[in-house]
C-alpha cells in the first residue's frame, strides 16, 4: 500500500521553495528537521559546539542542494538524514586527519579515549548510514512508518492519523519493516 500522495507533494513543494530561495522556506525546513539533525550531530561530534556548527553546515548544504531532491528516490526525511550523515562523516574524517598530524608529545597530553571516541562515532555513523540505505529500499508505507516512528519520534497513532491509515495497518507495516531490516542486517541489532 502506498502512502498518500499529498505527503510527497508537500515535501517536494517545500524543497522547491528552498531551492528557489523563497523567504521562510529554509526556516520551515529547519523547524521540521533541526531536532533530528542535531541529535545525529550531537551523537557523532566530540563536543556540543562541534555539533551545533555541524548542524548549521548541514542546513547550508541542504539549502544548496535542495534542487536535487527527488521524492521518487527517497522520502524527504531519508534524504535529509543521508545528507547529514555524509556531512558528519566528512567532518569526522577531516578531524581524524588533523589528529594523525599531531606530534607524539601532543598525543600524550590528550585525554585517553578521545581518539577512540571519534573512531567509535565514525563507525556508528557508518552503521547508521547503512541502516538508512536499507530503510530506503523498503516498500513505501513501511519506509514511511519506520522513518516517522524511529527517526521522527512520532507515535504509531500520530502516523496513522496523518496518513489516514488504520492503526492496525500501521502496526503491521512497522512489524514487517523491522523483520526485513533484521533479515538484511549482519546479525547486529540496528533498530531499537
Amino acid at each position: 500500500m502506498a502512502a498518500p500522495q499529498p505527503i510527497q507533494d508537500a515535501d517536494l513543494e517545500l524543497m522547491r521553495r528552498v531551492a528557489a530561495g523563497e523567504p521562510g522556506a529554509v526556516n520551515d525546513l529547519y523547524d521540521r528537521f533541526a531536532s533530528l539533525v542535531f541529535r545525529l550531530a550531537y551523537q557523532a561530534m566530540p563536543t556540543r559546539a562541534d555539533a551545533e556548527d555541524a548542524v548549521q553546515e548541514i542546513f547550508v548544504r541542504l539549502w544548496r542542494t535542495a534542487d536535487r531532491y527527488d521524492p521518487k528516490r527517497a522520502a524527504l526525511v531519508t534524504w535529509v538524514m543521508l545528507i547529514s550523515r555524509r556531512h558528519l562523516v566528512d567532518r569526522l574524517r577531516r578531524t581524524r586527519a588533523r589528529v594523525k598530524a599531531m606530534t607524539l608529545d601532543e598525543r600524550q597530553s590528550e585525554p585517553m579515549g578521545a581518539t577512540a571516541q571519534s573512531g567509535s562515532a565514525m563507525e556508528s555513523q557508518e552503521r547508521f548510514g547503512e541502516l538508512l540505505e536499507r530503510i530506503a529500499k523498503l516498500p513505501e508505507l513501511q519506509r514511511t512508518v519506520v522513518t516517522r516512528a524511529y527517526l521522527g519520534g512520532q507515535t504509531l497513532r500520530q502516523i496513522g492519523e496523518e496518513l489516514g491509515t488504520p492503526i492496525g495497518t500501521i502496526k503491521s507495516a512497522l512489524s514487517r519493516a523491522l523483520v526485513r531490516l533484521r533479515e538484511r542486517s549482519t546479525g547486529e541489532e540496528l533498530v531499537p
